[in-house]
């Protein structure tokens, strides 16, 4: 599994169509940002809880240096981008796709939750400074809502 002082790897995911490739390590090179994950668009904690509350506090995290702020999901990039468009994370929080889960792999954050449809992602945040994870708040049983919702990370800055 990742861990703080690691940079992040170098893989493309997908930003409203599969052909807006966004590379992860690139997106994040002198910036600070947080990245977040949940295991699927649309299901109920992602989409009560988790993406609204990094859209709601989003300029709070840009007033404490944060740049970016990125969902990535094991979803397709449509999915993604209607999921945004739902919760109006345009401007506030990027919502990128991990289709064949290759990045939740190399992170090894990845988790079999057959009832999602396979493999999907634990639910974590990370900040990350210049490519490097200098933070890393993975939920203890991979699926809850605590350490990594907005409000945790906004408080840990």
């Amino acid at each position: 599994m990742i861990s703080v002082g690691d940079k992040l790897p170098s893989i493309d995911l997908h930003e409203g169509t599969p052909g807006t490739k966004v590379n992860i390590a690139a997106l994040f090179a002198g910036k600070r940002g947080i990245l977040f994950a949940v295991p699927g668009a649309f299901t109920p904690g992602c989409d009560r809880s988790h993406l609204p509350g990094y859209v709601a506090d989003s300029e709070k995290l840009h007033a404490k240096g944060v740049q970016e702020i990125v969902c990535v999901s094991v979803n397709d990039a449509f999915v993604m981008g209607a999921w945004g468009a739902a919760h109006h994370a345009d401007g506030k929080v990027r919502m990128l796709a991990d289709p064949n889960a290759e990045f939740t792999k190399a992170v090894g954050l990845d988790v079999q939750a057959l009832g999602l449809g396979g493999t999907r992602s634990k639910r974590y945040a990370m900040l990350i400074d210049d490519g490097v994870v200098t933070a890393l708040h993975v939920e203890p049983d991979g699926f809850g809502l605590t350490c990594s919702l907005s409000n945790a990370v906004l408080a840990a800055l």
